[in-house]
């Protein structure tokens, strides 16, 4: 479930760090909007290294697209020995 506190609640800033630290992602909100994102360094790294992953897989299934593939035959072709 979703952290979400308003950003007032930052006067108590190491209770909203212990719940990053937890891997949880707390959402700040101001005048009752979110407004802000919080989360510890490694859930930011993985979720960078995410969004890398899929967009190299996007370029992989656009040049499949555009220039074609191999067949799985093809593929495993100079694997057997």
């Amino acid at each position: 479930m979703p952290s979400i506190v308003p950003i007032s609640d930052l006067k108590n800033y190491s209770e909203v760090l212990r719940a990053c630290d937890d891997g949880a992602t707390v959402y700040l909100t101001k005048n009752g909007r979110g407004k802000y994102v919080v989360q510890s360094l490694t859930e930011y790294e993985r979720l960078q290294a995410t969004v890398k992953l899929l967009a190299e897989l996007g370029k992989g299934m656009e040049s499949v697209r555009r220039e074609g593939g191999l067949s799985i035959d093809e593929a495993f072709a100079g694997l057997e020995d």
